[in-house]
């Protein structure tokens, strides 16, 4: 692993979101700010891929850190690159569960509006691959008290995968920050480059 890592945020999320900027922080303190990409995602998954893949080739291997849609995206090109994914509370086939959510969203961060509409659910559909049967390049956090997604479809979809299964927490993930000395780790960056930091302080 070459400690490059590419986060990847969820539906109507941004690079302003918690995870996100902790990370960063973490990235910033310990000199691999460059080495860390977090894409403002455009809404429709067809330009949204385009940008992580623009990503990737920018990067040497990066991990792929995916929270809840973000872990959709990620699982697709984990497969088709080979690369290693930490999901947090990932969305499984998110376009099953999209008819409901259909006509205009606003983006939490940014204050965008946007229509979703049957063509990103066709656009959601086509990135849909096999549950992941390698538990050695895949990591899935999930929080049981998630409110927004079912733990357990997660739980099913990636049970060949290492699971971290915590009770209680939410959609957000609680304690994201405590558990990043173990996504760094998982990138491939040394312990002694971030064990002064007071990760509890994020």
């Amino acid at each position: 692993m070459s400690g490059s890592i590419l986060y990847i945020h969820g539906f109507n999320s941004a690079p302003e979101s918690k995870k996100a900027v902790q990370l960063a922080t973490v990235m910033q303190r310990i000199g691999l700010s460059e080495q860390l990409r977090v894409p403002a995602l455009h809404h429709h998954p067809r330009e949204a891929m385009a940008q992580l893949q623009a990503a990737i080739s920018e990067l040497d291997r990066p991990l792929l850190v995916g929270s809840s849609l973000g872990g959709y995206y990620a699982t697709y090109l984990a497969e088709q690159h080979g690369l290693n994914a930490l999901l947090v509370n990932p969305a499984v086939s998110p376009h099953r569960h999209f008819d409901g959510y259909l006509g205009t969203q606003t983006n939490f961060y940014s204050g965008e509006t946007w229509e979703l509409t049957h063509d990103h659910v066709l656009a959601l559909a086509a990135l849909e691959v096999p549950a992941p049967q390698d538990p050695q390049r895949y990591q899935v956090w999930l929080q049981t008290g998630d409110e927004t997604l079912d733990y357990r479809h997660a739980e099913q979809y990636y049970a060949a995968c290492a699971l971290r299964i915590q009770g209680g927490g939410d959609h957000s993930y609680q304690g994201f920050a405590e558990q990043l000395p173990g996504l760094l780790s998982f990138a491939g960056i040394a312990a002694p480059q971030y064990q002064t930091i007071d990760f509890a302080a994020l």
